[in-house]
């Protein structure tokens, strides 16, 4: 089993190496973008993108360096995986569908954050085979977060004013935030239901190859 070995390194290298190079496209944007008054973490996290982006990537270092010891991802990193690419989704569908264009970060950030990491991580959750079909009664694992989120953005916005995105403003009456935020939340449920649905398919890889991966993961590591 140990000719799978490689193939197992190989995808968690690509998983660690994805999840280093989005923190650290993170932190150079976090730096180019510091005022002179002093930057402030709560402004910049506190956009979607960027903490969503943040948590996927840790998330999927933790995955990377569980492979590389050549074990298998427990129940509860699974589902957080599954949360992560849920919420990564969102970023992209909502910021290629209903905010193309916005934001003060350079062009190619943008692509990066809201088309090549969904697109990456879609990918591999559905093509690799390492994974347990995640159960449907955890479904709604995919709120807490956002909803957590929403709770301190409009807290912001009503105190202090802040808020990362335009359909967030106070301003703009209760109806329309109760819209939007139902919107959100609704379409975190169908992307988490279309995450969870592909938990349970397997393309690009062979069979084989998916039983390979997860053969190679079961077998005890062997350290010198």
């Amino acid at each position: 089993m140990t000719s799978h070995r490689p193939l197992v390194r190989a995808i968690a290298a690509l998983r660690l190496s994805v999840g280093a190079a989005a923190i650290a496209l993170l932190g150079w944007t976090y730096v180019i973008g510091i005022p002179r008054g002093g930057a402030n973490p709560f402004d910049y996290f506190g956009y979607f993108t960027n903490l969503t982006t943040l948590m996927t990537s840790m998330i999927l270092i933790t995955v990377a360096l569980v492979g590389l010891r050549g074990r298998t991802a427990p129940a509860w990193l699974s589902t957080a995986r599954g949360v992560a690419v849920t919420c990564t989704i969102v970023v992209g569908l909502v910021y290629n569908i209903l905010v193309p264009g916005t934001g003060s970060a350079p062009a190619w950030v943008s692509v990066i954050l809201h088309t090549v990491m969904p697109l990456f991580v879609v990918v591999d959750w559905t093509s690799i085979g390492d994974r347990p079909p995640l159960p449907w009664r955890r479904l709604w694992l995919v709120l807490p977060y956002p909803v957590l989120w929403l709770v301190v953005v409009l807290v912001r916005g009503v105190t202090d004013g802040w808020v990362p995105y335009g359909f967030l403003l106070p301003e703009r009456g209760l109806p329309s935030l109760l819209a939007h935020v139902a919107g959100l939340l609704l379409a975190l449920l169908a992307a988490g239901a279309v995450v969870w649905l592909l938990s349970r398919v397997r393309v690009s890889l062979p069979e084989r190859t998916q039983r390979a991966l997860r053969t190679a993961q079961d077998q005890p590591s062997v350290h010198p």
